[in-house]
Protein backbone atom coordinates (compact mmCIF):
# COMPACT_ATOMS: atom_id res chain seq x y z
CA UNK A 1 0.00 0.00 0.00
CA UNK A 2 0.90 3.60 -0.42
CA UNK A 3 1.78 3.03 -4.10
CA UNK A 4 0.17 5.06 -6.45
CA UNK A 5 -2.08 2.81 -8.02
CA UNK A 6 -3.97 1.78 -4.79
CA UNK A 7 -4.79 5.74 -3.47
CA UNK A 8 -8.34 3.94 -3.93
CA UNK A 9 -7.16 1.76 -1.64
CA UNK A 10 -9.81 -1.47 -2.11
CA UNK A 11 -12.06 0.02 -4.59
CA UNK A 12 -12.03 -1.31 -8.08
CA UNK A 13 -9.92 0.10 -10.19
CA UNK A 14 -8.24 -0.88 -13.33
CA UNK A 15 -4.54 -0.34 -14.67
CA UNK A 16 -4.17 -0.42 -18.12
CA UNK A 17 -0.43 0.43 -18.32
CA UNK A 18 0.84 -2.57 -15.99
CA UNK A 19 0.12 -5.08 -19.12
CA UNK A 20 3.57 -3.98 -20.74
CA UNK A 21 5.03 -4.99 -17.29
CA UNK A 22 5.46 -8.55 -17.96
CA UNK A 23 7.23 -8.40 -21.16
CA UNK A 24 10.14 -6.28 -19.38
CA UNK A 25 10.74 -9.60 -17.35
CA UNK A 26 13.59 -11.41 -19.04
CA UNK A 27 13.86 -14.26 -15.80
CA UNK A 28 10.32 -16.68 -16.19
CA UNK A 29 8.57 -15.89 -13.31
CA UNK A 30 5.27 -16.99 -11.43
CA UNK A 31 2.97 -14.32 -11.31
CA UNK A 32 -0.20 -14.10 -9.38
CA UNK A 33 -2.33 -11.78 -11.37
CA UNK A 34 -4.96 -9.61 -8.71
CA UNK A 35 -3.27 -10.31 -5.70
CA UNK A 36 -5.16 -8.02 -4.30
CA UNK A 37 -8.22 -8.35 -6.20
CA UNK A 38 -10.58 -10.49 -8.79
CA UNK A 39 -9.83 -10.47 -12.23
CA UNK A 40 -13.41 -11.72 -13.02
CA UNK A 41 -15.20 -9.34 -10.92
CA UNK A 42 -18.37 -8.15 -12.80
CA UNK A 43 -17.03 -4.53 -12.41
CA UNK A 44 -13.75 -5.54 -14.90
CA UNK A 45 -14.52 -4.86 -18.10
CA UNK A 46 -14.83 -8.07 -20.68
CA UNK A 47 -12.21 -5.96 -22.98
CA UNK A 48 -9.57 -5.72 -19.78
CA UNK A 49 -10.16 -9.18 -19.19
CA UNK A 50 -9.48 -9.84 -22.86
CA UNK A 51 -6.25 -7.65 -22.98
CA UNK A 52 -4.73 -9.07 -19.66
CA UNK A 53 -4.88 -12.69 -21.20
CA UNK A 54 -3.30 -10.95 -24.56
CA UNK A 55 -0.53 -9.88 -22.67
CA UNK A 56 -0.38 -13.48 -21.03
CA UNK A 57 -0.74 -15.44 -24.32
CA UNK A 58 2.25 -13.70 -25.25
CA UNK A 59 4.53 -13.71 -22.16
CA UNK A 60 4.21 -17.78 -22.06
CA UNK A 61 8.15 -17.70 -20.76
CA UNK A 62 5.63 -16.51 -17.07
CA UNK A 63 3.60 -18.77 -15.18
CA UNK A 64 0.12 -17.09 -14.32
CA UNK A 65 -1.76 -17.98 -11.34
CA UNK A 66 -5.49 -16.58 -12.08
CA UNK A 67 -7.36 -17.00 -8.49
CA UNK A 68 -11.14 -16.04 -8.38
CA UNK A 69 -14.45 -16.05 -6.30
CA UNK A 70 -16.41 -15.92 -9.77
CA UNK A 71 -15.40 -18.99 -11.96
CA UNK A 72 -18.88 -18.60 -13.12
CA UNK A 73 -17.70 -15.38 -15.09
CA UNK A 74 -15.03 -17.49 -16.22
CA UNK A 75 -16.62 -20.43 -17.98
CA UNK A 76 -19.25 -17.96 -18.87
CA UNK A 77 -16.02 -15.95 -20.74
CA UNK A 78 -14.08 -19.26 -21.61
CA UNK A 79 -14.72 -18.79 -25.84
CA UNK A 80 -13.48 -15.86 -26.10
CA UNK A 81 -10.05 -16.26 -23.90
CA UNK A 82 -6.78 -17.98 -25.29
CA UNK A 83 -6.13 -20.86 -22.17
CA UNK A 84 -2.32 -21.03 -23.06
CA UNK A 85 -0.82 -23.65 -20.71
CA UNK A 86 1.34 -20.77 -18.92
CA UNK A 87 -2.16 -19.50 -17.50
CA UNK A 88 -3.69 -21.62 -14.49
CA UNK A 89 -6.65 -21.07 -12.93
CA UNK A 90 -8.28 -21.65 -9.43
CA UNK A 91 -10.97 -20.60 -7.43
CA UNK A 92 -11.38 -19.93 -3.50
CA UNK A 93 -13.56 -22.49 -1.29
CA UNK A 94 -13.41 -21.54 2.16
CA UNK A 95 -16.01 -23.66 3.81
CA UNK A 96 -18.70 -26.90 2.31
CA UNK A 97 -21.25 -23.70 1.37
CA UNK A 98 -18.86 -22.76 -1.71
CA UNK A 99 -18.01 -26.79 -3.16
CA UNK A 100 -19.97 -25.87 -5.77
CA UNK A 101 -16.95 -23.35 -6.71
CA UNK A 102 -14.98 -26.82 -7.99
CA UNK A 103 -17.67 -28.01 -10.00
CA UNK A 104 -17.91 -24.74 -11.78
CA UNK A 105 -14.11 -24.54 -12.07
CA UNK A 106 -14.15 -27.99 -14.00
CA UNK A 107 -16.05 -26.39 -16.81
CA UNK A 108 -12.93 -24.16 -18.09
CA UNK A 109 -10.93 -24.87 -20.71
CA UNK A 110 -7.55 -23.63 -18.05
CA UNK A 111 -4.57 -26.48 -19.05
CA UNK A 112 -4.23 -26.54 -14.94
CA UNK A 113 -7.21 -26.04 -12.12
CA UNK A 114 -6.59 -25.10 -8.74
CA UNK A 115 -8.50 -24.92 -5.33
CA UNK A 116 -7.16 -22.48 -2.86
CA UNK A 117 -8.93 -23.83 0.49
CA UNK A 118 -7.76 -20.54 2.23
CA UNK A 119 -9.27 -19.69 4.79
CA UNK A 120 -10.06 -23.43 5.79
CA UNK A 121 -13.04 -22.17 7.85
CA UNK A 122 -14.59 -25.80 7.96
CA UNK A 123 -14.62 -29.57 7.12
CA UNK A 124 -14.98 -30.39 3.31
CA UNK A 125 -15.54 -33.81 3.28
CA UNK A 126 -17.43 -33.31 -0.04
CA UNK A 127 -14.79 -32.12 -2.08
CA UNK A 128 -14.57 -34.12 -5.41
CA UNK A 129 -10.78 -33.26 -6.28
CA UNK A 130 -12.09 -35.10 -10.32
CA UNK A 131 -10.40 -32.81 -13.07
CA UNK A 132 -8.45 -30.65 -9.92
CA UNK A 133 -4.48 -30.26 -10.42
CA UNK A 134 -3.21 -28.86 -7.49
CA UNK A 135 -4.70 -27.93 -4.06
CA UNK A 136 -3.37 -25.10 -1.78
CA UNK A 137 -5.03 -25.33 2.30
CA UNK A 138 -4.18 -22.45 4.33
CA UNK A 139 -5.99 -21.07 7.86
CA UNK A 140 -7.18 -17.90 8.08
CA UNK A 141 -4.59 -14.77 9.98
CA UNK A 142 -4.88 -11.80 11.62
CA UNK A 143 -6.29 -10.36 14.52
CA UNK A 144 -9.81 -11.98 15.14
CA UNK A 145 -9.01 -15.12 13.18
CA UNK A 146 -10.68 -18.19 13.48
CA UNK A 147 -8.84 -21.76 14.36
CA UNK A 148 -8.35 -24.29 11.74
CA UNK A 149 -9.34 -28.09 12.90
CA UNK A 150 -5.91 -30.25 11.96
CA UNK A 151 -8.12 -32.67 11.09
CA UNK A 152 -9.97 -30.80 8.48
CA UNK A 153 -6.41 -30.60 6.83
CA UNK A 154 -5.62 -34.19 7.03
CA UNK A 155 -8.83 -35.08 5.70
CA UNK A 156 -8.27 -32.91 2.55
CA UNK A 157 -4.50 -33.97 2.34
CA UNK A 158 -5.36 -37.89 2.26
CA UNK A 159 -8.44 -36.61 -0.66
CA UNK A 160 -5.38 -35.39 -2.67
CA UNK A 161 -3.06 -38.44 -1.75
CA UNK A 162 -5.88 -41.10 -2.57
CA UNK A 163 -6.30 -38.77 -5.67
CA UNK A 164 -2.47 -37.86 -6.92
CA UNK A 165 -3.26 -34.46 -6.67
CA UNK A 166 -0.42 -31.99 -5.43
CA UNK A 167 -0.95 -30.69 -1.96
CA UNK A 168 0.30 -27.68 -0.87
CA UNK A 169 0.28 -26.63 2.99
CA UNK A 170 0.75 -22.64 3.31
CA UNK A 171 -0.07 -21.89 6.83
CA UNK A 172 -1.77 -22.65 10.17
CA UNK A 173 -2.76 -18.94 10.31
CA UNK A 174 -3.54 -17.23 13.53
CA UNK A 175 -3.06 -13.65 15.43
CA UNK A 176 0.62 -14.71 15.03
CA UNK A 177 0.78 -17.11 11.77
CA UNK A 178 5.17 -16.62 11.55
CA UNK A 179 5.21 -18.60 15.03
CA UNK A 180 1.84 -20.44 14.03
CA UNK A 181 4.38 -21.87 11.24
CA UNK A 182 3.49 -24.41 8.24
CA UNK A 183 4.35 -27.82 9.54
CA UNK A 184 1.52 -30.19 9.24
CA UNK A 185 2.71 -33.74 10.85
CA UNK A 186 6.26 -32.73 11.58
CA UNK A 187 6.80 -31.73 7.55
CA UNK A 188 6.35 -29.18 5.13
CA UNK A 189 4.04 -29.62 2.38
CA UNK A 190 5.17 -27.79 -1.34
CA UNK A 191 4.04 -29.91 -3.57
CA UNK A 192 3.04 -28.54 -7.44
CA UNK A 193 1.43 -29.17 -10.17
CA UNK A 194 3.39 -32.11 -12.63
CA UNK A 195 5.17 -29.57 -14.77
CA UNK A 196 7.39 -26.66 -14.94
CA UNK A 197 6.14 -24.03 -12.84
CA UNK A 198 7.75 -21.40 -15.28
CA UNK A 199 5.91 -22.58 -18.36
CA UNK A 200 9.05 -23.52 -20.25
Amino acid sequence: MGLQKYKREFQLAVHPATLVDPFKWKKPSLVFVNSMSDLFHKRVPDHFILSVFDTMNRTDRHTYQILTKRPERAVSLDPELHWTSNIWLGTSIESERWLQRADILRGSSASVKFLSLEPLLGPLSGLSLDGIDWVIVGGESGPGARPMNPDWVREIRSNCIENGVPFFFKQWGGVNKKRSGRLLDGRTWDELPPRNVYGE
